[in-house]
């Protein structure tokens, strides 16, 4: 089954302590369709500029990534520019120039539309409502963060109301509920709309929470060398949701396997710049390391 993303694609510019990466590929959307795609057919939904290099449009489609919903308008892409710092899990952000993505709103074409999952990425709550009144899905996955929760959060509120699953960190989610307690933030965001949550640790893994109240946990896989994080939970989201797509089902099980798909895919993005080590992830290395988790959590 297919999935439709509407989220960022940007030109980025990263330092971490491994080097830096000057006007790269980036953008949440970029990341999670390039994750996803491995495991489903995906439609994107993006604007970029005038100045966008066709050479990132054509690893796109090599992915085979449908770009009817990527919108090409006048003037310069998104930017994001940030420095990690030794901690990786620490980063500043050192430049944001919404460029084209300021004025953008979301219009799906008819296979994005008919989509039967649909992911919500990190955008402005009211974009996000906007692609709700369009779409027809049978599952929808939402990110936010702490900026939407501190300045949207009647809209976000809007937005959860409409969807099954929330993805988010683990600082987000208190911020969002006002609970240190990760379980009893959990339940105070299920009773917000979504049945599903997602709550992601960084280098300490993540958690699953399910509607019947079951509970899942999952280390990271420790890498050798993070050379940038940038773009990992986007890709965490992709191999979730193109795990659910390809089974067609979210009872819990389906969900734990998922949580593993997307931590393994996650893991890819870790060790190279931007997307370089995600586009050369197939089935075959994904079930690979996917095996590598289960030796991980085994006892």
């Amino acid at each position: 089954m297919s999935i439709t993303v509407v989220g960022s694609i940007g030109l980025d510019t990263v330092e971490t302590p491994s080097g830096k990466n000057e006007e790269g590929l980036g953008g949440a959307a970029v990341y999670f369709s390039i994750a996803a795609s491995v495991l489903a057919e995906v439609n994107l939904v993006a604007i970029v500029g005038d100045d966008f290099p066709e050479e990132h449009v054509a690893l796109l489609e090599s992915k085979d990534i449908n770009l009817d919903g990527l919108e090409r308008a006048q003037g310069k892409t998104f930017r994001w520019a940030g420095k990690y710092h030794d901690d990786v899990n620490e980063r500043d952000t050192l430049d944001t120039q919404l460029n084209v993505f300021e004025t953008f709103h979301p219009k799906l074409p008819e296979a994005a539309q008919s989509a039967p999952y649909l992911f919500l990425g990190n955008i402005h709550p009211a974009l996000q409502l906007e692609v709700l009144d369009q779409a027809k899905p049978q599952f929808i996955g939402l990110d936010t963060m702490n900026l939407w929760i501190d300045i949207t959060l009647d809209d976000l509120k809007a937005v959860l109301k409409r969807v099954d699953c929330l993805i988010i960190n683990d600082g987000e989610a208190k911020q969002l509920t006002g609970q240190l307690n990760l379980r009893d933030a959990a339940k105070a965001i299920q009773a917000m709309g979504p049945s599903i949550v997602v709550i992601k640790k960084g280098e300490h893994g993540c958690m699953l929470f399910g509607s019947g109240g079951e509970i899942f946990s999952i280390p990271a896989l420790p890498l050798e060398e993070v050379k940038d994080p940038t773009g990992a939970g986007d890709s965490f989201a992709g191999g979730f949701m193109g795990y659910i797509a390809t089974k067609g089902e979210n009872d819990f099980d389906t969900l734990k396997q998922a949580v593993v798909y997307g931590s393994a895919m996650a893991s890819f993005t870790c060790e190279a710049f931007g997307p370089d080590a995600l586009v050369t992830v197939n089935k075959e290395k994904l079930v690979e390391r996917y095996s590598a988790f289960r030796k991980l959590t085994a006892f």
